[in-house]
């Protein structure tokens, strides 16, 4: 098995992608707005591809927190609130907003599970700041890290519940970053004691199953490499600081805070520490560089596949309309 989790180019797979994936065995796949159309077409896509991989538990991603970051949207399926509108809610009523969160979340791993989707890319833990760029916004909680925790959690066990993974993001912290790092890598100059702030509701959540990293040059800790691609970052603040011992996966390689290669990007990631690595864009030549460069998952990478493909335990309830109206609800109740 190789430590990639590759994107797909439509709504099924191609003869070539068969042929690739089949060869390579990435690790999984996520899936974005070009893969979607109907609820039939997804879930036929998903049995698919876990039946080309041999694997019930095949890793099968996709990015649904809710607002503006959402690959399943109306008519198929419910519109979802951002983070933000949970921390509103925590401001005014803690306990009310957990509940909300907990119900939110667990809605959408039951959209999910119902499509074969295995693993939900949420909640963001970045602790957002004064100035920095809006690329987290309103897809972070609030300002306050103990709020972040305690929203981050139940949105956990929201998606355990309705039998989704998880992926806490962006560890060790996103939301001091000034520039978008899609786009460029962005450098914060922070110390140490500002940091763990950004740090304190990954510690808090260190037993999340998933975790993906942040694009992000935090020179207080490595000061010649971003986080996804820093021994140090991975190993002394992820690992060790943190204590986080879940499977880690890097952020998109296509993004344009990384440099060189396709091929250097994941040999640097991997050399890192990461277990995974995401490679979102669907390019069959972009995917085919990456399974000709990639080298087999280490067996503790494996191990904690394992660990966290069995993380999820669904409790059996399967009404989302019922989920949702109980969350707005609350949050009426919390304005």
């Amino acid at each position: 098995m190789t430590p990639l989790l590759l994107g797909l180019s439509g709504r099924t797979i191609t003869d070539d992608e068969r042929a690739l994936f089949r060869a390579a065995n990435p690790a999984g796949y996520i899936l974005f707005a070009r893969n979607i159309d109907t609820p039939e077409q997804v879930r036929a896509l998903t049995a698919d591809l876990r039946a080309l991989a041999g694997r019930d538990d095949l890793p099968i991603l996709i990015d649904q927190e809710g607002g503006r970051v959402a690959r399943l949207a109306p008519p198929h399926w419910p519109e979802f609130p951002p983070a933000r509108r949970f921390g509103e809610a925590f401001a005014v009523a803690p306990v009310t907003a957990i509940e909300a969160a907990r119900m939110n979340a667990k809605a959408i791993a039951l959209t999910l599970a119902d499509l074969g989707i295995s693993v939900g890319c949420l909640p963001v833990l970045d602790v957002p700041v004064p100035g920095a760029h809006d690329i987290i916004g309103d897809r972070a909680f609030a300002q306050e890290p103990g709020a972040v925790a305690s929203l981050g959690d139940a949105v956990l066990r929201g998606l355990r519940a309705g039998g989704v993974v998880g992926v806490v993001k962006h560890i060790p912290g996103h939301g001091r970053a000034a520039t978008d790092s899609h786009l460029e890598l962005p450098v914060v100059t922070a110390d140490i004691a500002a940091l763990e702030t950004d740090f304190a509701p990954f510690r808090a959540l260190a037993a999340a199953p998933m975790a993906m990293t942040a694009h992000v040059l935090y020179e207080a800790l490595d000061p010649d490499a971003c986080a996804s691609q820093s021994r140090i970052v991975v190993a002394q603040t992820i690992r060790a600081a943190i204590d986080f011992d879940g499977l880690l996966m890097a952020d998109d390689l296509g993004m344009r805070a990384l440099g060189g290669t396709l091929p250097e990007r994941l040999a640097g990631v991997i050399a890192a520490g990461c277990d995974l690595a995401l490679h979102c864009s669907g390019d069959f030549a972009e995917n085919a560089a990456l399974c000709e460069a990639a080298p087999h998952m280490t067996p503790q990478a494996l191990d904690r596949l394992a660990r966290a493909m069995a993380w999820a335990a669904a409790d059996g309830e399967t009404d989302i309309a019922a989920l949702v109206a109980r969350r707005d609800a609350l949050l009426v109740s919390a304005a």
